[in-house]
Formats: structure tokens, sequence, C-alpha cells
């Protein structure tokens, strides 16, 4: 397993770690090989997930998956047909976000934005993404963890 991690303030008040994993489906040999990308919530709060992500049309985002403490999401099927996809998470339970500095189009409820441009103007908020590179692998699984709970990596 290969892993590559990257660290995160998240709002001043504390560090976070972004832990992106590669090679999932060699972890459970038994198991088919499968092409996804998805997220790992490994904290013990409850999340709320937005993807950026290039597609034929474009730039495009989505959200929001909610994550229990502790649980995983598919957030794409398939094989992945980019390198670089971008994340932006809320701690629904403790406060605080994972962010970055590619700034996309969210809002409140759940959405599918074409476009990064002009957020604002269109009535959407503008938030920053982090960057995940996945070395232009076929499936990817990236895992938010807070190292400062108890116990925590």
């Amino acid at each position: 397993m290969i892993g590559l991690e990257t660290s995160f303030a998240r709002n001043g008040r504390r560090s976070l770690w972004l832990a992106a994993l590669i090679g999932v489906g060699s972890l459970f040999a038994a198991a088919p090989a499968r092409a996804d990308l998805r997220l790992c919530n490994m904290t013990p709060s409850r999340v709320g997930i937005a993807l950026g992500y290039r597609d034929n049309q474009g730039w495009i985002t989505e959200g929001w998956w909610n994550l229990n403490s502790r649980s995983c999401e598919t957030l794409l099927k398939g094989q992945l047909a980019g390198r670089f996809y971008y994340v932006y998470a809320i701690d629904y339970d403790r406060g605080g976000d994972w962010s970055g500095r590619s700034f996309m189009c969210t809002r409140e409820r759940e959405f599918t934005i074409r476009g990064t441009e002009d957020c604002l103007a269109r009535g959407f908020d503008r938030s920053g993404f982090f960057e995940v590179d996945t070395g232009e692998q076929q499936s990817w699984t990236i895992q938010l963890t807070d190292t400062n709970r108890p116990g925590g990596q």
C-alpha cells in the first residue's frame, strides 16, 4: 500500500491529516477489484463531503455526502477518469472544516454545480477545496483523520 499524508489546518484550531491511500482492492484479496473514488471518515464526528472534479464538459462540484463516524462512502463509481480531485469537508459535530486553496462553488443543501467561476454572483457559496493527486490510479481512497483525538494517528 502506498500512502500520502498532507497536513491541513482546521479553522486555525487544530491540525488535521488527510491520508490518501491507494491499492484498496489489494487489501481484500477475496473481494473483486473495484475502481472507485472512496472517502473514509476516520474521525469521531459526523462529516459532510463536497467533491470537485473535471469531466468531459468541464468542472463540476457535487455535495453533500454525509458520513457517520468511522464509515466510508463511494463518491464516484468506476475507473477514475482524471488525476486530480478536490474535496471540501465539514465537521458537523465539533465544527471546523478540511479545506484548501482551490476555490469552487457549493451551497448548503444537496447540489450539482457546473463551473467554478462567479460562484457568489450565481447565488452559490465559494469554498476552498484541497487537492487530491491520485497519480492517475484507477482507484483511490481518501481518509479523513483528526490527529488530536485520543489514540489518533
